[in-house]
């Protein structure tokens, strides 16, 4: 039951986790707020401010983990700009250990956060030993870990054709040419090319 609720919560942080255009992974505080139970924006906001002088404190730029972005909800007939905060992995981390650690979800998030940044860290410092090589394969695992994932999705949204779909993929990272033009061009094999 113990390991249930922990992978469970896990999972809700993972799930709650967005990736930018430059592949910079950021959490929205309304979206957190609500997987760490928190029931008002006020109170929530008051932990997020503190997150924020412990930044400052630490002479870390704020503004390049806590960026304020607007979010618009239905109120009634019209639309209403509630405002929102984009959260850098180290911002969701302060907020987590200024939380309340007698609440079990802030607890866990505060585990969280750390071993994460920390699995970071070592990823970062692990992968600057590597030769190129090494690092070629890497890149490589990772990317077929996230095509994993971007099948995973695709599937679920009701995808059928996943050659289709893939061949579209990588038209649009090369301009609009095919495996086979991109394999053409570079006089290989076409399997050589993914």
């Amino acid at each position: 039951m113990k390991n249930n609720f922990i992978n469970k919560t896990e999972e809700d942080f993972e799930s709650i986790k967005h990736i930018d255009e430059n592949s910079v992974e950021f959490w929205y505080a309304r979206e957190l707020m609500v997987t760490l139970e928190y029931k008002q924006w006020r109170r929530f906001e008051q932990v997020v401010e503190r997150a924020k002088e412990a930044c400052k404190n630490s002479n870390i730029n704020i503004l390049s983990h806590f960026a304020s972005v607007g979010k618009i909800v239905k109120a009634g007939a019209t639309n209403k700009d509630i405002g929102d905060i984009k959260l850098s992995r180290y911002a969701c981390y302060l907020i987590a250990q200024n939380g309340d650690s007698r609440k079990k979800t802030i607890a866990l998030a505060q585990t969280y956060f750390a071993i994460q940044t920390r699995k970071q860290e070592l990823t970062r410092q692990e992968y600057d030993k590597l030769s190129e090589d090494e690092k070629r394969l890497y890149t490589r695992q990772n990317v077929k870990n996230k095509n994993k994932y971007l099948f995973y999705t695709a599937r679920m949204s009701g995808v059928k054709n996943y050659g289709k779909f893939n061949n579209y993929g990588y038209r649009g990272l090369y301009n609009g040419e095919t495996s086979k033009d991109i394999a053409n061009r570079k006089g290989i094999s076409e399997k050589k090319i993914f």
